[in-house]
């Protein structure tokens, strides 16, 4: 029997949709409206035609995106699945130290991280008192990457954890009396029930890593132009509104498929998934 809203129900969301709206899908209108006019509103599609000739800033954003998201999860599965066989107490404290970086601004960690990578920064200082020579990180795409992986590395550890903690101990006792060693109950028992939580992790990877520009301009150097440098750039002059806003209007795309492949994946009580 479905259960019908009541009136009380119905009123307290009506912010939610006003917000919305407001919020949601009017700046998305707005997008969509500019990638299919001129400079003088007129219908066109010569903006979604231009889009070819960034055909290797969308792919050279995504394959950094991908090898940050898959550092990510080479790093971070391990970490999930070690501190969901904590003591509860402990994963208490693992997960602060986890969550304390977030609490920070995006910037300040990324000009932090940036200090410690110049070439006068601590790393290539502690270098020198070694007697080596130094390493020119900062430009790099190496920097790019270890800077996606150092701001959403918490965003795969969360939902693996989750689904992690969730996992029933009757299964890996199953696995060991049927006579599976640790390698063979991580990849034919943990590993496929906590999938949803790892197809969670890599899309919240994935979709900032994708949009990001700030990273890629200080730890780049200005040395690569991905999607978000290039939205970026776009939208600085009233001419090039309508070519930012198609090149905006196939991120939202991509971010779409990204959200209903997690859809499709998450968990059934949609503890993991988002709208």
């Amino acid at each position: 029997m479905k259960h019908k809203l009541s009136l009380m129900e119905r009123f307290a969301a009506v912010p939610h949709a006003v917000w919305t709206v407001l919020f949601i899908v009017g700046p998305l209108l707005f997008v969509a409206y500019f990638a299919f006019t001129d400079t003088k509103g007129a219908f066109s599609l010569s903006n979604i035609e231009l889009l070819s000739s960034y055909s290797h800033i969308f792919f050279l954003s995504i394959c950094f995106s991908l090898v940050a998201t898959a550092f990510c999860l080479l790093i971070g599965y391990p970490l999930a699945f070690v501190m969901s066989r904590c003591k509860p107490s402990t994963q208490k404290l693992l997960m602060v130290l986890l969550m304390l970086p977030t609490w920070i601004s995006l910037l300040i960690r990324t000009y932090s991280l940036m200090t410690l990578l110049d070439n006068g920064g601590l790393v290539n200082s502690l270098l020198a008192k070694l007697g080596l020579s130094p390493l020119t990180m900062v430009g790099t795409g190496g920097a790019v990457i270890l800077g996606m992986v150092y701001d959403f590395l918490p965003y795969m550890v969360l939902p693996i954890y989750t689904s992690m903690s969730k996992l029933d101990n009757r299964y890996l006792e199953a696995a060991a009396d049927l006579g599976c060693n640790g390698l063979q109950t991580m990849f034919r028992v943990i590993l496929p029930l906590t999938l949803p939580g790892v197809i969670s992790g890599i899309t919240m990877v994935f979709v900032p890593s994708i949009s990001t520009f700030y990273i890629s301009q200080k730890l780049g150097g200005g040395n690569f132009d991905l999607i978000g440098d290039t939205i970026e750039r776009q939208f600085k002059y009233p001419s090039t509104y309508h070519v930012g806003a198609a090149i905006s209007l196939v991120m939202m795309i991509l971010i779409l498929i990204s959200t209903a492949v997690m859809n499709r994946f998450s968990d059934s009580d949609g503890k993991e998934m988002v709208v």
